[in-house]
């Protein structure tokens, strides 16, 4: 298992930030891995929190910290895609999400990460544009999204598909780490 880098802790703190002034409702981790990133943001609240992946031994490991965190009461674990396992009316107040942000012919850079948690596609957004659209479709009005990306030219990639796919999110602010992008998605203002 990793250690959680900078950026996923700043990650957790931004999401915890936006969930104490976020509309009532739940948390949604995408791309969970083993739930650092919801966990920690949900922590010192009383909000209930979801996480998804794809991966079953990170769905496990996701479900062991939920044990050691104490916090199986309120936190769920879905084994699945992204774009499959939330049902259609599901709506959540705040969103975080690590999709895999590698360029496919990158991910030999990184020996010590699974190619299925870092392999992004040939530009590295393949996941991530998949995860903005599921972001579009469950994120309450007044909800806020922190995603984790590569690089700022990224961002700006990510921004012009929101613009050009109608998805009603835009990027609000970025923030820039060393090894790490996060980038907080907000409905755009008609």
């Amino acid at each position: 298992m990793l250690r959680p880098r900078a950026w996923t802790l700043a990650q957790s703190q931004w999401a915890a930030d936006v969930a104490a002034t976020a509309p009532e409702g739940r948390v949604l981790e995408l791309f969970a891995g083993a739930g650092h990133i919801g966990l920690a943001a949900v922590a010192a609240s009383r909000r209930e929190l979801v996480m998804v992946d794809l991966n079953p031994a990170a769905v496990e490991l996701a479900r062991t910290n939920v044990d050691r965190a104490g916090l199986a009461d309120r936190v769920s674990v879905r084994h699945g895609r992204i774009d499959e396992v939330l049902d259609d009316g599901e709506r959540f107040a705040v969103v975080v999400a690590d999709p895999p942000w590698v360029p496919s012919a990158g991910i030999g850079e990184f020996p010590d990460d699974p190619s299925i948690a870092i392999d992004g596609g040939d530009d590295g957004l393949d996941l991530a544009r998949t995860c903005c659209d599921v972001i579009a479709r469950h994120l309450l009005p007044g909800g806020t999204a922190i995603l984790q990306v590569g690089t700022s030219d990224q961002v700006r990639a990510l921004d012009e598909h929101l613009r050009q796919g109608g998805s009603g999110l835009r990027t609000a602010e970025t923030r820039v780490f060393e090894r790490g992008v996060l980038v907080e998605l907000r409905p755009r203002v008609t």
